[in-house]
């Protein structure tokens, strides 16, 4: 979105003239970006000021209709009163009615500003919660150009080598391919493309993104990509409990690292019920990861985590991932793709479970 976009988005915002979906998405935007949210709040400072100086324009202008009236009546002598002195005739007769007034607009803007006070406090938090894709810098993408000059399997639509800006991660839903992931880790990608485990890339692409509840479903469309006999994982429909043990599984380096904790509540940064908070460590490159249960089912997707607070990580609970493909399946060539809950690792201990998920967990990678 451009700035021009942004503002006259900002100002449909506060005028209220923003549908509900759209409405939902701007919100999201606002958690999400900072300067979105720090636009917001000076637009409508900004609007309260400019409505303050019409009100005193009102007023001067109201000012000198009395004191022509009063010239017309003979009760005052124009001529006399010029520049200064005519305010202060005017102020000396009238202080009481402006004093009132000053009152009146002096407890409106107190108000406002109230206003605006409590509704920025969730907005301004919400800073402190940040995305766990990680952003390549100079050397880091530098490195990955030298790597595709050797290994030039994967190229953009002109065959240049694909040099990510972003990476992430994600996991398979599916055998022949579809994967989820955060919707904030593809986004803003123009090509896509996964890694798994042995190094293996492969070219993919959007086929269902859902920004407001950050999730979105890729397909991996290569010739070289097998599918598998099965997924070894279930989906869940629920989070869980409060203190249940979970592990995870993510690329926020290039080999595939594994962190365990539990569950801490039923929701999200502010009581956001779209996700669930784990405590667990969590560093970029980790976004879209699957988080499991000690039975080996996904309960969520793990997206974000609050600075300043250790171990504070937040997971889109997976039930939006149930949404999510009821949504994709409208489209014909998806009709028939289905989630199980059931999972093949119950019982099994913690190493022997990732030995078998590995291998379904990708790095995801987007220029």
């Amino acid at each position: 979105m451009d700035e021009l976009k942004i503002l006259d988005a900002v100002e449909r915002y506060i005028r209220g003239e923003m549908g509900p979906d759209e409405r939902l998405y701007f919100e999201q935007l606002r958690k999400t970006k900072p300067e979105v949210d720090q636009m917001v709040v000076e637009h409508t400072l900004f609007l309260q000021q400019m409505n303050r100086f019409g009100e005193w324009k009102k007023f001067k202008q109201t000012l000198n209709d009395v004191h022509t009236d009063l010239a017309e009546q003979g009760k005052i002598d124009s001529a006399r009163l010029q520049g200064k002195a005519k305010v202060v005739y005017l102020w000396n007769k009238y202080k009481r009615v402006t004093a009132i007034a000053a009152s009146i607009a002096f407890i409106t803007a107190i108000s406002i500003t109230f206003l605006v006070i409590s509704l920025s406090p969730r907005q301004k938090e919400s800073s402190k919660v940040i995305e766990l894709d990680k952003k390549y810098d100079s050397k880091m993408r530098a490195l990955d150009k030298k790597i595709n000059e050797v290994d030039n399997k994967i190229t953009t639509s002109d065959n240049k080598p694909i040099i990510p800006t972003h990476t992430g991660t994600g996991f398979l839903i599916d055998v022949k391919g579809l994967m989820i992931t955060n919707a904030h880790v593809v986004r803003n990608s123009g090509n896509i493309f996964v890694q798994n485990n042995k190094g293996e890339q492969f070219r993919a692409y959007v086929v269902r993104m859902d920004v407001p509840k950050d999730v979105a479903i890729i397909k991996i469309d290569d010739d070289r990509f097998k599918p598998a006999n099965g997924l070894p994982y279930g989906i869940s429909k629920s989070a869980g409990d409060i203190a249940e043990p979970i592990f995870t599984l993510g690329f926020p380096r290039e080999e595939i690292v594994y962190g365990e904790g539990y569950l801490s509540a039923r929701t999200g940064f502010n009581g956001d019920t779209l996700s669930c908070q784990i405590t667990i460590n969590a560093n970029p490159g980790n976004s879209g990861g699957p988080v499991f249960n000690h039975n080996g089912q996904v309960i969520g997707i793990l997206s974000s985590k609050e600075t300043g607070t250790e171990g504070a990580v937040f997971a889109v609970q997976s039930k939006y991932i149930y949404q999510a493909l009821d949504d994709l399946r409208k489209n014909s060539l998806y009709k028939n793709v289905k989630l199980s809950t059931k999972t093949k690792l119950s019982g099994m201990d913690k190493v022997q479970q990732v030995k078998k998920i590995e291998d379904f967990v990708f790095m995801v990678k987007g220029d």
